[in-house]
């Protein structure tokens, strides 16, 4: 596997403890963000390094999450229906910050949006939908640390599915044994060292209510 790995016993060493925060694996110029999928979905992206094919639907909204113990949790460690498979996905900096720029909160936030009218104009016209959730530990228990998912659809979900994807991993043989980890020998648990990505923008920041 390509990804760098940590025992969880170390994981949450130097991670924000409250609040807001995106982690994720990082290298110089990209991140690493996680969808879950059925086998005939992640055997065409593992295969062709995108997605497509007559299962993927472009025309419905794709959640990514760049935060693994949050996809776990998702995902029930690989074991829910349709999410059989975890597949670690890099894409540049760059091309997220513009997804994180183009979105627009789940939940009305008045301090941003002003007025209900406002917001819900935005939420029906953009192309990325937030949402930050509790985050959770190993076993599912919630944290103070939210963490965020970001829902993509329309012209910007083709850009992200068909061109902005540096490489598409399965992950899934990593999250079984470390499933098996928990149940059995917790010491050996190892996770996805991951850091806290810094938003430089301003606008992106208050947008994120980081």
């Amino acid at each position: 596997m390509k990804l760098e790995i940590i025992k969880y016993s170390k994981y949450e060493e130097n991670l924000p403890q409250k609040g807001n925060h995106i982690l994720t694996q990082q290298k110089e110029n990209s991140l690493i963000l996680y969808q879950a999928y059925n086998s005939k979905i992640a055997d065409f992206a593992i295969k062709h390094q995108k997605f497509g094919g007559s299962n993927f639907k472009y025309s419905r909204m794709s959640w990514v999450k760049p935060n693994f113990l949050w996809m776990m949790y998702r995902s029930g460690w690989a074991k829910k229906e349709n999410q059989e498979r975890i597949l670690a996905i890099e894409i540049s900096k760059s091309n997220f910050d513009k997804i994180l720029f183009e979105s627009v909160n789940s939940t009305y936030l008045p301090d941003i949006y002003g007025n209900q009218e406002n917001w819900k104009d935005k939420l029906a016209k953009s192309e990325v939908r937030i949402q930050w959730d509790p985050d959770h530990d190993y076993n599912g228990e919630k944290l103070e640390r939210r963490a965020i998912q970001l829902g993509l659809r329309g012209e910007i979900l083709e850009k992200f599915g068909r061109e902005w994807i540096l490489s598409i991993e399965d992950i899934t043989n990593f999250v079984h044994k470390q499933k098996a980890n928990i149940e059995s020998s917790l010491e050996e648990l190892e996770v996805i060292k991951e850091t806290e990505y810094f938003v430089s923008s301003e606008i992106i920041r208050k947008k994120l209510n980081l």
